[in-house]
């Protein structure tokens, strides 16, 4: 497990943003394909947002799609997850995720990630 990786997270109001952040130690993220999956109260771990080792291909769950916007920043290490426009249904919590395999549907899977992060809550009120 990647230890203390994800930070941003906290509460505010629909229509709000936040910038979650993915900073793993003792692993270079520049070797894996990077995910955001989030989980609400009840309900399965889903996709958010994946990106390939390199930055040049990314996936969006269409519940976020055109609102949040996952980039890289290899030389610092980290990952993140610009998100706006939040809705109350966006309440979960975040976690990021490495894979060594990227496809582009492949990497909407949990199973596409070997290492993830312990999460950190979103929390929208209408």
């Amino acid at each position: 497990q990647v230890q203390r990786v994800e930070s941003g997270g906290g509460l505010v109001q629909a229509g709000g943003s936040l910038r979650l952040s993915c900073a793993p130690s003792g692993r270079a993220i520049s070797r894996y394909a990077m995910g955001w999956f989030r989980q609400g109260p009840g309900k399965e771990r889903e996709f958010v947002a994946t990106m390939s080792w390199s930055g040049g291909s990314t996936s969006y769950a269409d519940s976020v799609k055109g609102r949040f916007t996952i980039s890289r920043d290899n030389a610092k290490n980290t990952v993140y997850l610009q998100m706006n426009s939040l809705k109350p249904e966006d309440t979960a919590v975040y976690y990021c995720a490495a894979g060594q395999v990227y496809g582009s549907s492949w990497s909407e899977m949990t199973q596409a990630y070997d290492y993830w992060g312990q999460g950190t809550q979103v929390t929208v009120s209408p």
